[in-house]
């Protein structure tokens, strides 16, 4: 097999590690052009290895990588963006988790999506500014899923696909987004959403970052928004998200 095909050259995202033996590191990475990889670092936990401070979770790293039979393995490493605040603010470092959990369970073994990757390492770095980690989850979860083929409706009936009207509509993860309340009344099914949860969505589903990143949304607003998101998200994953616990648990220990 020629050389060109054996060894790549790729930015990745590192979105999980695993100890092997004594020194090596199991690394799960997304890439741009090869989509979701299994590579290991061998002797990476020695102290005095070179690689060892470029292969620190959620970085952006350039790496040269040879393929084996079960995995690929790291043979370069040299960190592009390091996102050090991610280490630094607990807070953000459980969203960045809840970021690259999401990726990682939507994200099949070698399917390439390169929006997807563009997106989570945008959304790291807007982790890294002083933006709101809870808009930025939020945009980030609609984004993920309209690349995932999920997007909900929130402009007309999940059902009936008539346009909703500006009033209190019900969100129903199982028709795909919100449903009018005469088709509540039919189904029984949805929770509540109320007008303003409605318009932040759509806002968030429609505008670039830039334009949602100075939107304004009290803490009421940002918990309801919550609630659907995850419920939404719960459902199209059939599995609840280890994030999100611990999301809660930190808030609650900072209450």
């Amino acid at each position: 097999m020629p050389d060109r095909e054996r060894t790549l050259r790729t930015e990745a995202i590192i979105l999980r590690r695993q100890e092997i033996g004594e020194a090596d590191r199991l690394l799960v990475l997304l890439t741009p052009a090869h989509g979701k990889l299994r590579a290991l670092a061998k002797g990476a936990r020695k102290p005095i290895a070179r690689k060892a401070g470029h292969l620190e979770l959620y970085a952006l790293v350039d790496m040269q990588l040879a393929r084996g039979r079960e995995w690929y393995y790291v043979r370069e490493a040299e960190t592009k963006e390091p996102f050090l605040s991610l280490r630094e603010d607990l807070t953000r470092t459980a969203y960045a988790s809840h970021l690259v959990e999401l990726i990682d369970r939507f994200t099949g073994e070698q399917d390439v999506n390169r929006a997807e990757f563009a997106l989570l390492r945008d959304a790291l770095g807007w982790l890294c500014s002083d933006a709101d980690p809870r808009t930025i989850a939020r945009y980030f979860e609609l984004h993920l899923l309209a690349l995932a083929g999920f997007a909900p409706a929130l402009h007309q009936c999940a059902i009936g696909q008539e346009e909703l009207r500006p009033q209190d509509q019900y969100f129903s993860p199982p028709d795909g987004g919100v449903i009018c309340p005469d088709h509540h009344r039919d189904t029984q099914r949805g929770m509540p959403i109320g007008l303003p949860a409605l318009k932040t969505l759509r806002y968030m589903q429609t505008q670039p970052w830039e334009a949602v990143r100075v939107v304004r949304i009290s803490p009421a607003l940002h918990l309801e928004l919550e609630r659907l998101m995850l419920a939404y998200l719960t459902f199209v994953l059939e599995q609840r998200l280890q994030s999100v616990e611990f999301l809660r648990r930190l808030r609650r220990e900072e209450a």
